[in-house]
């Protein structure tokens, strides 16, 4: 059965899209830790994170490189953090989340209630930056 993760990347539900690639697919978290939190998927699903093909784990992250860098620039923060948890759905995923402390990066955290409008604007910022 599909992930929800591959109906967003198949187009059945909607996101606000980063990036695409022939590989990987990128979009803003609706539920996010902090504005900018942005998800990096692969393509194909596969559950766990070192699970994914070795030859995909390296462009992953070079996919992701300009994301962040991008987040970097459009929101305050000391840097653009990465986390890999992968307990939330079935299909491997990195979250890029700008950061200012560790705490940034605490999933047990209340996720923000944001509008699509505010979805819009952030996925706007970034997309500028990139």
């Amino acid at each position: 059965m599909a992930t929800i993760f591959s109906k967003i990347i198949q187009g059945e539900i909607p996101c606000f899209k980063i990036a695409e690639n022939e590989h990987f697919f990128a979009f803003l978290d609706i539920f996010p830790l902090v504005e900018g939190h942005v998800l990096v998927i692969p393509k194909v699903e596969v559950d766990r994170f070192f699970d994914v093909d070795d030859s995909l784990l390296g462009e992953w992250l070079i996919f992701a490189k300009p994301i962040a860098k991008a987040i970097e620039k459009v929101f305050p923060c000391n840097r653009c953090g990465i986390s890999v948890v992968g307990l939330e759905v079935p299909h491997a995923h990195m979250h890029l989340v700008p950061i200012n402390s560790m705490d940034d990066l605490n999933f047990s955290r209340k996720k923000l209630m944001l509008s699509n409008d505010q979805l819009k604007e952030i996925q706007e910022k970034i997309l500028s930056a990139l």
